[in-house]
This record gives C-alpha cells, sequence and structure tokens, in this order.
C-alpha cells in the first residue's frame, strides 16, 4: 500500500482542501463525543502552521442531497474551532459563490469549514461537475478521513484526481497501522471476529482465513458454527441457513493452516435482561431453552493462554453480550490480558467497530491498545480485503 504523505510539501500560501471526518454525534446542538475532531487537529495545526490556507469539508448525516439545517455543520465547526484553540471560520456552503469567498477571505494558516458536501447531490453521485467545482477553490487536496475512504463519493474519490491529492496524518497513522497488523505483520497473527450473524461477515471471515493464523469466533456467530457442527445450543440466536456456509468456512480455514477457536464453555441464562440467574457449562451441555450469552471462564482462559503466543491481534466484534451486565465479563477479562501485553510490548493490538470500541472503553483499556479505529465501515471492508476508492487515490 503506497500513499503519497505531507512529508517534505511546501505549503506556504497553498489553499488546501482537507477532507476531513465530521460527522460527530449531535444531540440538541450540543456534540457528544468530540473524538473525531481531536483526532483530527493534528493535520490541521500542522497545515496551518506551514501557512497554508486550510479549507475543510466533510459530510454530515444524511440529508439526501439537499439543504437541511438539521444537517448544518456550523455548529461542529464551532466546536472544531473550540478543540482547536483558535477561530475557524465557516462558509454557508461547499461550492459555488458562498465558498469562493470564504476562501478568499482566508489567510495563511486560517482555519475554514465549508458547509455539508451532502447538502449536493453530486457528492455521493461522485459526480465529475461538483468535484471540480471543490477541486477550483483548492491548489491541493489532503484526505484525512479513512472511516469515508470506503465511498466513492466526489470528496473523497473524484476530487482526489483533480488536484495532486496526499494522505493527512490520520489517514497515514491508520493506513500503517493497518498495514503492520494484516499486511506485514509479525507473526502469529490472530483475529477475534464476534457479533451476532455470519451472514454479514461472510467476505470478512473469507478473507481473514486466509490471512491469519488463529480465527477467534464468538458472540451469537459461534452459536452458528457450534450448531453446524451439531452442538446443541439451547434457544441461542443463530443463523440455521448458515450453516452450509460455516461449515465451508471452517474447510477452507482448515486448508489455509488457519486456526479456528470456538468456545469450550459458556455463560447461560433462560432470559435476556440484566443480572438474571446464570449458568456456567461445557459447550456440549447447553440445556434446552436456554441463551448463550457469554464466553465461560475456561474459554476465556483458554484464549489467555492462546494470546501468549500471539505478536498480532486485529480485533472486531465483543465476545458475548457486553452491554448487559454480566454478560460483559469475558470481553472484559480478555480486553485487560490484550492490554498487558500491548503494554509489555508483546503484542501489536488493533480493534475497529463501534461496539468492540465500546466494549474496550467498557473495560477500562482502550487507550492502551496499538491502535483503536473510528473508521466503522472502512475498518469493516478493509478486513473484507477490499480497495477502498479514498485510499487507492493517495496512490
Amino acid at each position: 500500500m503506497s500513499f503519497r504523505t505531507l512529508d517534505g510539501l511546501t505549503l506556504a500560501g497553498k489553499r488546501v482542501l482537507l477532507r476531513a471526518d465530521l460527522n460527530v454525534p449531535l444531540h440538541d446542538g450540543r456534540i457528544t463525543d468530540r473524538t473525531r475532531l481531536e483526532r483530527l487537529t493534528p493535520t490541521i495545526r500542522e497545515l496551518a502552521a506551514k501557512g497554508a490556507r486550510v479549507i475543510v469539508c466533510s459530510h454530515f448525516g444524511r440529508p439526501k442531497g439537499k439543504p437541511d439545517p438539521a444537517f448544518s455543520l456550523a455548529p461542529v465547526a464551532a466546536a472544531l474551532g473550540e478543540v482547536l484553540g483558535r477561530p475557524v471560520a465557516f462558509a454557508a456552503d461547499c461550492i459555488g459563490p458562498a465558498a469562493q469567498a470564504a476562501v478568499a477571505a482566508l489567510a495563511p494558516g486560517g482555519v475554514l469549514v465549508l458547509e455539508n458536501t451532502r447538502f449536493h447531490a453530486g457528492e455521493e453521485a461522485n459526480d465529475p461537475a461538483f468535484a471540480q467545482a471543490l477541486a477550483d477553490l483548492a491548489d491541493l487536496y489532503v484526505n484525512d478521513a479513512f472511516s469515508a475512504a470506503h465511498r466513492a463519493h466526489a470528496s473523497t474519490a473524484a476530487v482526489a484526481h483533480l488536484l495532486p491529492a496526499y494522505a493527512g496524518r490520520l489517514m497515514q497513522r491508520e493506513l500503517e497501522a493497518l498495514a503492520a497488523a494484516l499486511d506485514h505483520p509479525a507473526r502469529p497473527l490472530a483475529a477475534i471476529v464476534g457479533g451476532a450473524k455470519v451472514s454479514t461477515k461472510l467476505a470478512l471471515l473469507g478473507n481473514l482465513i486466509t490471512r491469519v493464523n488463529a480465527l477467534v469466533i464468538a458472540g451469537a456467530m459461534a452459536n452458528t458454527f457450534l450448531a453446524a457442527n451439531g452442538i446443541a445450543i439451547g434457544s441461542s440466536l443463530e443463523e440455521p441457513s448458515m450453516h452450509d456456509a460455516a461449515r465451508q468456512i471452517a474447510a477452507a480455514a482448515k486448508a489455509a493452516g488457519c486456526e479456528i477457536i470456538l468456545p469450550i464453555d459458556a455463560v447461560t441464562a433462560t432470559e435476556f435482561r440484566a443480572n438474571p440467574p446464570t449458568q456456567m457449562v461445557a459447550i456440549d451441555a447447553v440445556a434446552p431453552g436456554t441463551l448463550i450469552l457469554d464466553l465461560g471462564p475456561a474459554s476465556v482462559a483458554r484464549l489467555v493462554e492462546k494470546l501468549a503466543g500471539w505478536k498480532t491481534l486485529v480485533w472486531n466484534g465483543p465476545l458475548g453480550a457486553f452491554e448487559t451486565p454480566p454478560f460483559d465479563a469475558a470481553t472484559t477479562a480478555l480486553a485487560r490480558a490484550v492490554a498487558e501485553r500491548t503494554a509489555a510490548g508483546q503484542l501489536l493490538s488493533v480493534a475497529g467497530g463501534g461496539d468492540t470500541l465500546a466494549a474496550l472503553h467498557h473495560a477500562g483499556v482502550a487507550e492502551q491498545f496499538s491502535y483503536l479505529s473510528t473508521a466503522g465501515g472502512a475498518f469493516l471492508e478493509w478486513l473484507e480485503g477490499k480497495t477502498l476508492p479514498g485510499v487507492a487515490a493517495l496512490g
């Protein structure tokens, strides 16, 4: 994976169109999580310090290709200014006279946020005319939005072919972390994949079994694999229609030399709610009418033992129903073990996906992983081995 970075660029006086991800959670006009803004600041500060005119563009929500005040980036621009500790200008449109005037008024080192790119249908259509209107505002293009890199939209793909295009520092850091984890990892390399449905992660599993040495399948997904092997799983969530696919994945993994690791015991209950009566049972002793809701202690101990021999770990998806106690126990225990080995320099650990990040924060160890990807869909498509348009355009 090759891409151009900001290293060595002369930027004084240049107009830089910076594709960011300002799609932050907003409630009653207030941003509830500024993580994406904070991660963006190193690139903005570097560009501004080098005398560039920084023109930030982004999508926000799903306004369906037309202006909608509910999806204006104005409050996000204000919050970005607070995070940066400096004034940030705002343009009422991302192209046309309003954008042109705002760019013309921008001094070297200044920062401007353009209005939501999705206020124009040309954004999601990857329309050449809309991309050209964006390109006309700038001298060069920097993409710092890996989280939108899986979309072939005008501001992530088309415009990158109209201007000299570079990866921002956040994009660079993400790509380097992902490359170290899957493209040229220290081995043994393992992956943990959790979640509810095999059907939504077929491509991901199919790619991983050809790349990793060990694949841990957990969550309700594991129930489908267990049932496909003839193991009774009570009333647990599973996908009967995916039994053949599960057996095919297992066979392909064996042929590729990839060890698939499934639960050997489980925490079960007769109902799914917080703190019900539970039982720890061997995986072949799940009673009729009961639900598998978490890995049992023997499964966790086995994973911690395996972990001691792994050099690289990619994690997507919790091990159990972690949002509901006590079914967070296995995810929390393994997360802390991963964090301990990472802190000791014995493991490169990369995790991504909304539920995964929430689980790691819940365990109190999110900051101790080597890298956390907030990219969501782009992270999953990377795990699937797909080419991401926004990344390919920077090569």
